[in-house]
């Protein structure tokens, strides 16, 4: 039990990078327990314990963070499902199970408010109806004790804004974060140097882009956004391999399987584009060099993805004791005890 208040946020930005691990949505569709297109956290009420260990399995992998997982527990999306009326008991059955971690782990405690799917800026009530529902969001994080907020996955930077409006009134820390779709700007059309100079401006003490992007597609951006801001940044994209012709992992082909339904491989059949752990891990040392302080992974992140994030920066995660030792491999090691007729028999492996 860590009894100890943790560090802030910006006190562990000062001192080197803070590692999050973010995607929950997916790594619980893959387990069984959340349904693939509303994607809506119903887990936290019906499997709280499924949340619990995924949150300790991630700061054993090296987060410093544990999310509430709160991402697409609003409103709307509980609209959608015909649960809007247990908005406030999935949002602190969350916020309870990550605070329970976080304090035993000593990780922080972030709060967590995301894109709505409601905001049109041809909408002259939309602003407003998003505003509250984030408000009603951050009063419960309030409520649970959170260290610091996550404002993520905005595509619309007026969106963002609105967020980090919300969060700045709590007086909390905020990293906000940019998704980029396949043109490489806003709905609104800001360039993402743009946009997060914009959130800096308006108090966000960390911006950045997260999601939708894998390493390949995310790490061209992040350039230009370090020369237009003066703060803290942040960078956590998909373990997909998007590439320039399909730089979201909405817009992945994959013409060797005819089997997809939608002849999408978003978001159930993405397993062929895959980041391998030392991709991530190569992301996140080149990203710190850049200046990205703030790192992580998002959708379809797995522990050993967060490992190698951890490692690439010079951690030593608990998990790192079981990290790969190939040198004591029966067929591929190097340890003078091995078998010489399976070391020969290698190359027909």
């Amino acid at each position: 039990m860590h009894d100890a208040t943790p560090a802030s946020l910006l006190d562990r930005l000062a001192e080197g990078p803070v590692i999050c691990a973010e995607g929950y949505l997916f790594e619980l569709e893959r387990r069984g327990y959340l349904q693939a297109g509303a994607f809506v956290p119903e887990v936290v009420l019906e499997n709280p314990q499924v949340v619990a260990e995924l949150h300790e399995e991630l700061v054993h992998a090296g987060s410093d963070v544990v999310e509430a997982f709160t991402y697409y527990a609003h409103r709307e999306k509980l609209r959608l499902i015909g649960r809007e009326g247990e908005l406030e008991p999935i949002n602190r059955q969350a916020l309870q199970i990550a605070r329970e971690v976080a304090r035993r782990s000593g990780a922080l405690l972030a709060g967590n408010i995301c894109n709505t799917n409601v905001y049109d800026p041809a909408d002259s009530g939309a602003a407003a109806a998003v505003r509250a529902m984030f408000e009603e969001q951050v009063g419960w994080a309030v409520d649970a004790g959170v260290d610091f907020f996550i404002g993520e996955t905005f595509s619309w930077g007026a969106e963002a804004l609105l967020a980090t409006e919300v969060i700045r009134e709590t007086g909390l820390p905020s990293v906000v974060t940019l998704a980029i779709h396949r043109e490489p700007e806003t709905r609104e059309g800001w360039t993402p140097q743009e946009a997060c100079r914009r959130l800096e401006d308006a108090g966000a003490d960390v911006v950045g882009l997260n999601c939708i992007r894998g390493p390949r597609t995310m790490m061209p951006l992040l350039g230009p956004i370090r020369e237009a801001v003066s703060g803290h940044m942040a960078a956590l994209p998909v373990p997909y391999r998007t590439h320039d012709a399909e730089p979201s992992f909405q817009s992945l082909t994959d013409p060797d399987c005819h089997c997809l339904p939608g002849d999408r491989p978003f978001p159930t059949a993405l397993d062929p584009f895959t980041c391998n752990r030392y991709e991530l891990g190569e992301f996140a040392a080149d990203a710190y060099e850049l200046g990205v302080g703030y790192l992580g992974v998002c959708c379809g992140a797995g522990p050993h993805h967060i490992r190698a994030v951890a490692e690439a920066l010079g951690r030593s995660a608990p998990a790192s004791r079981y990290s790969p030792d190939m040198s004591r491999h029966a067929f591929l090691g190097s340890d003078p005890t091995l078998k010489r007729r399976n070391l020969e028999y290698a190359k027909e492996l």
